[in-house]
């Protein structure tokens, strides 16, 4: 075997080496560990699958948008359920969890954001609009009382 078949051959035994990696890395990183899981997909620990049934009750699927990702069957709804799980195995808190959803997907992906001002003002904006519109009736009827009648 010459040099040069020699260096072909060890560039493609290292080529299969990393590509068979690789491949082995995506695995893992698919689903949570196995050890996790029970033979129904569920969370073994009784309270993390309480808890991940909560958090996946209160996330909405971007994709249907009316449903949660606990109801859905959309491919994201399907990746967000296996991220929560992820997190909840990586002993992540409920806040956390919320708090990485939020931050890359936005508020709209809770179907009941924290109290903030901006969600204040969205929803105190009706009941200050009525409130300005009983003001503005009110002075209109007080202000056509005090006028004298035309004969």
């Amino acid at each position: 075997m010459n040099r040069r078949s020699h260096s072909r051959l060890l560039a493609l035994a290292l080529a299969v080496t990393v590509t068979l990696g690789l491949a082995g890395l995506g695995d893992a990183c698919a689903e949570p560990p196995a050890a996790d899981l029970d033979a129904h997909g569920q969370l073994q620990n009784p309270e993390l699958q309480a808890r991940f049934e909560r958090i996946a009750k209160e996330l909405r699927c971007l994709q249907c948008q009316n449903e949660s990702i606990a109801d859905s069957n959309a491919d994201l709804a399907r990746d967000l359920r296996r991220q929560v799980r992820e997190m909840l195995s990586a002993g992540k808190s409920d806040d956390a969890i919320f708090a990485f959803m939020t931050d890359r997907y936005g508020e709209f992906v809770r179907f009941a954001p924290p109290l903030s001002p901006k969600t204040a003002l969205i929803w105190g904006a009706p009941f200050l609009a009525l409130l300005l519109g009983v003001a503005i009736i009110y002075r209109v009827v007080r202000q056509r009382s005090r006028m004298p009648l035309d004969e």
